[in-house]
């Protein structure tokens, strides 16, 4: 990567990747609700990348909001 790019461009990059990953883990959450009645390991699959996805969330929100507490808990209200 030999790009450079000011703070407000790797600003508005943090938050695309935030938008990013709370798009697949609402989808990776649906998913996993949806085969739980018929695929119990592809559940569990999807679950697994569900939590993935909400510590990628957590770490976005502290460096995107230092000190302000995750917004990742709230339900999927985002």
């Amino acid at each position: 990567m030999t790009d450079v790019v000011d703070s407000d461009e790797l600003l508005r990059r943090m938050h695309r990747a935030r938008a990013c990953a709370l798009e697949e883990r609402r989808s990776w959450r649906a998913r996993s609700e949806a085969l739980r009645p018929t695929d119990p390991e592809g559940s569990r699959e999807a679950a697994v990348r569900t939590v993935a996805y909400e510590a990628v969330l957590r770490v976005l929100d502290e460096v995107l909001t230092p000190g302000r507490g995750p917004r990742v808990g709230n339900g999927g209200a985002d």
